[in-house]
Formats: C-alpha cells, sequence, structure tokens
C-alpha cells in the first residue's frame, strides 16, 4: 500500500442508529470540557477542532472513514516535489457575506504560525504561501513534503477582511487572560453559524443558510453545554435533556445501554495517552530537589516508566476499556508496531534504578493533568501516583480542567511542568506527526515549529534526523524501517511513558443517527435527530 493509500484510508469505525429524518430539529449535546475561545488557532485539541470544523473549514476534508477529500479546495497537485497548488472552490462566502479567495488563505497561512497560535505546525515558518490568483494558491517548500495537506482539515481558513476589522489578525494564546474577538465571536464558511456564546457555559450554533455544501444533518440549531460532574451528563442523557454525551462513564455503559432510551457506542481510539517529564531544565519547577533535574538521568525515567503498571490502570481505572501501548502511536496507525513489546512492570527494579541514581529515598514533585480532558484521566494520574509512591516518589497532583491545564503547560504558558499527562492523535493519521510535534528538539532554528507540543523538552538529534528522512521517504517499507530505527532510540532514552490508547464512549439517544469516526471528534454536521 503506498503512502497516500494508507493515509487517505487510515483505520476509521462509523457507528451508525438508523433513524428516519425529519427537518429542523434541536440538538442537545454534553461533552466534559468547555469550550471557552473561539479562535480556531488557540489550542490543537480533537474537541476543540470538531467544534469549530461546525462554523469554520479548511483547505481539505476528512470524510467518514478519515479519508482526505476536497473541502475549500476543489482540487490540488505537486506540479514539481517542493510546490503544492491548490485550486479554491468558487462562490464561498464567509457568514458575514465576505467572498473567500486566495487572500483569506494566504492571511491564514500567517496567522496560524504567527505567536500565539498553537498550530504553529500546521504550515512550516520556510514555506512560502503565494497567491497565484483569486483562486489559485501556491506553497513553495524548501525540501519534499508528499503529506503536507493531511493535517489540514484542522487547520480552518479565516476571513482576512474580517479579521482586520475586529483587531484579530494575532491568534488568542491558550493563556490569554483577556478574550479577543476571535475568541467571542466566529465568522467562517461552515454549515453553522455561532447564534451566542458564553465560554465555559453554553454555546449555540445556527444553520448558515447560505452555505456552499449539501446538509448531511436535519438539524436547525445546536445547543453545547458543558457537564463536569459525570452522574449529572449520564442524568442529562437518560432524561432526554441532552442527545449526545461525550464521554460516558465507563461504570455507566452498562446502565445507559439498559435504559432503553439511550445507548454507548463504543469503539478503539487512535488516541495515544501517555506521561511525559521535564528533561530540559537544569531545575525541575516543581520539586524538592534542587540544583539538578532528575529526569535528565536515564535511570530515573526508567525508574517511573517500570512503575506504572499499565495492566492495572486498564482492569481497575478503565475497566478493561483501553489497550496498553509499547508506542507513542495507535497500532493502527503503524504497520511494524507488533515489533514492539512493552518493558515489564517492575516496581523493585524501579527502586534499584532510583537509588543507583543517588535517590535512595525517592523525591517529590507536582503532576500536571486534565480533569475533564480524556477518559478517567484524573483517575489515571491517581493511579500513577499511587503506583510512584511504592518506589519512594512523593507526587503532588494538580488535577484541574483542561483550560487551564492547557494554558499552564502548553508554549504559550512556557511549558510550566514537571511530568504530565496528555493525549495526541497525530492529525496526519501517521508517525511522523507525533515524531515531530511530541517527539522532536524544541528550539530548533532549521525548524522552529519542531516539538510545539514536546512540553517536557525531550531531544535527541539523531531522533530529529530520522524524522526529517521520514517526512521525504516515498518508499513505505523503507519508511516503516527508518520509523522503527526512531521508535527504539526514543524507547532506549525512555523519553516518554506510553500508557495506552481508550476507547471510544459516546451516549446516543436512541432517536439520534450519529457517525463516530476512530477520531473521535463528534460531529453534528453528519447527525440525524428524529421528529419530537
Amino acid at each position: 500500500m503506498s503512502l497516500c493509500q494508507r493515509l487517505f484510508a487510515a483505520a476509521a469505525i462509523a457507528a451508525v442508529v438508523v433513524v428516519s429524518p425529519a427537518s429542523g430539529q434541536t440538538l442537545r449535546y454534553a461533552n466534559q470540557g468547555e469550550l471557552k475561545s473561539l479562535d480556531p488557532y488557540t489550542l490543537n485539541e480533537s474537541t476543540t477542532h470538531a467544534h469549530l470544523g461546525q462554523i469554520y473549514e479548511g483547505l481539505i476534508a476528512r470524510d467518514k472513514d478519515l479519508r482526505i477529500v476536497p473541502a475549500l479546495a476543489e482540487s490540488w497537485e505537486t506540479p514539481e516535489p517542493t510546490r503544492w497548488r491548490f485550486h479554491l472552490r468558487h462562490g464561498v462566502k464567509f457568514q458575514n457575506g465576505d467572498p473567500f479567495t486566495a487572500d483569506d488563505v494566504v492571511f491564514s497561512a500567517d496567522r496560524v504560525r504567527a505567536n500565539g497560535s498553537n498550530l504553529l505546525t500546521y504550515v512550516a515558518p520556510d514555506v512560502k504561501v503565494v497567491k497565484v490568483d483569486d483562486y489559485t494558491v501556491d506553497f513553495i517548500l524548501t525540501k519534499p513534503n508528499p503529506i503536507l495537506p493531511s493535517l489540514w482539515n484542522t487547520w480552518y481558513i479565516m476571513d482576512k477582511k474580517w479579521c482586520e476589522e475586529h483587531n484579530a489578525v494575532a491568534p488568542t494564546p491558550a493563556a490569554a487572560t483577556t478574550p479577543s474577538y476571535a475568541s467571542l465571536h466566529a465568522n467562517g464558511t461552515g454549515p453553522f453559524m455561532i447564534e451566542s456564546h458564553q465560554p465555559g457555559v453554553k454555546t449555540v450554533f445556527k444553520v448558515n443558510p447560505n452555505w456552499w455544501g449539501k446538509p448531511e444533518h436535519n438539524l436547525k440549531e445546536i445547543v453545547f453545554t458543558p457537564i463536569a460532574n459525570e452522574a449529572t451528563r449520564v442524568a442529562a442523557l437518560l432524561t432526554g435533556e441532552v442527545d449526545i454525551i461525550e464521554p460516558v462513564p465507563l461504570q455507566d455503559i452498562q446502565r445507559v445501554n439498559a435504559s432503553g432510551t439511550a445507548q454507548v457506542l463504543t469503539a478503539p481510539e487512535i488516541r495515544t495517552i501517555f506521561l511525559g517529564m521535564d528533561q530540559s531544565r537544569d531545575e525541575l519547577l516543581y520539586s524538592n530537589v534542587k540544583g539538578k533535574n532528575p529526569f535528565k538521568d536515564v535511570r530515573v525515567r526508567e525508574a517511573f516508566y517500570k512503575a506504572i503498571d499499565v495492566e492495572a490502570i486498564k482492569t481497575r481505572v478503565m475497566r478493561g476499556m483501553s489497550t496498553p501501548s509499547a508506542l507513542m502511536i495507535a497500532p493502527q496507525l503503524y504497520a511494524l508496531s507488533k515489533d514492539f513489546t512493552r518493558p515489564k512492570y517492575d516496581p523493585e527494579a524501579a527502586k534499584k534504578l532510583l537509588s543507583d541514581a543517588g535517590y535512595p529515598n525517592g523525591f517529590e514533585l507536582t503532576m500536571d493533568c486534565p480533569n475533564d480532558r480524556y477518559v478517567n484521566d484524573a483517575a489515571i494520574c491517581q493511579a500513577v501516583v499511587g503506583m510512584l509512591a511504592r518506589i519512594g516518589v512523593k507526587v503532588d497532583l494538580n488535577a484541574q480542567p483542561k483550560q487551564l491545564y492547557f494554558a499552564k503547560v502548553l508554549k504559550p504558558g512556557g511549558y510550566k511542568t514537571s511530568f504530565y499527562l496528555l493525549g495526541w492523535t497525530p492529525g496526519t493519521l501517521d508517525s511522523h506527526n507525533v515524531m515531530h510535534d511530541i517527539m522532536g528538539c524544541r528550539n530548533d532554528p532549521k525548524d522552529p515549529s519542531r516539538g510545539e507540543s514536546n512540553l517536557g523538552g525531550y531531544c535527541n538529534k539523531e531522533f530529529d534526523k530520522l524524522t526529517d528522512e521520514v517526512l521525504q521517504e516515498t518508499d513505505m517499507a523503507k519508511r516503516d524501517q527508518l520509523i522503527k530505527q526512531a521508535f527504539e532510540i526514543a524507547i532506549k532514552d525512555y523519553a516518554y511513558i506510553p500508557l495506552h490508547q481508550q476507547a471510544l464512549a459516546w451516549g446516543v439517544s436512541k432517536k439520534l443517527k450519529v457517525v463516530q469516526r476512530a477520531d473521535n471528534q463528534v460531529l453534528p454536521y453528519w447527525m440525524v435527530k428524529q421528529e419530537e
């Protein structure tokens, strides 16, 4: 299978509940996390992308099986290996009536890689974006990139004129304390528009009557309400207050399925949940060890790795609904993943490693964790705290809502973390994305976007060299071997502690037809609801 075929036909699971359509329905949706900023460049996070993907669109999209399909670009080609040409869709208007043209693409390319954006890797800094005419744009590269557009389903194009009129030319950082106009308002080309937005409270979407596409939903509006409390969220589904919730608490799956009014759609997800360690600072920000950084010693990183019992997390925390991982990418997305096995849980060996590294009594540090982003995220972190206590490491858990968590640990917040839990779905559905964005060296002068989401600052130049070779290699067998070599380096370094791929768990009213993709994006523009 070729690289393009593998990327375009990446595994996805579509779960469908058959109902008869009716027009003009209201969809009520609840998620455990909040929607704060409407600026599409504030947060590179799947749930936020899904929300904003109702309003905004990219040059390309992904279909129900995650294959790349045209969106604001009707077609594209590579006249030469270092030039991609995109032909834009004619007759498209933003929701305020402004016409969509090449000027908006050039502007969005500049904005997405400006200071404050959390999507810096989407368009590399050395890429020149050139307007050929009003409906043609060239992306001129310094080296070939055969998977260039694979991330762009969530690189949403913004209206240049609207941004300039509302002082929103600069992206809104995740750590911003004052909301910008673009974080409170939206003006896209997508199938829905913002009717009202109360950050963190409620957001109402209404149909865009002038959308260029053909609707595949029967909705007149979407009412999104964050419900952090698990019991309240489930009760809202079972009483009919909401039509769909994500996620369903694992302990409530059986109850929802037995309700007669709703069901839980479960499937494998391609997101990998992992632990990271600050390996860059000379002294940890949050630790009782002063004058040095324990994580700079590979023995300490190995000790943490071997102290974590992923099978116990699977059975006790995830109730069997996780797949322990040896790699930082889901097995569905890398053909040679079967060649890797995870080092065994071994707390006695972990204690010896800590002692050998000069910490016979362990040490103290703080762990950052979201409590409303991933399935049982805070509970996973609590389990990790207990496991590390057994080897003498005292962990102070700082679990908080994702908006506060991301504002602290991401690049705009200064990577302020010593030890953390994060989840990652590679937007390209390919190993290169995690190798470049999560595992690549930060502050690379030749590639400033490398390692943007590498919160712990792991850095191995040989790993980066292989990452660059992977990007340009089109022979699949050779490419897989290069990826294997890189992952072997990271494993030897104990660069990260992969935990598992979580399972999808959506609670859905039996009156609702949905598409459940393996990237866990809840997308109302494909939902059909029975008449109430």
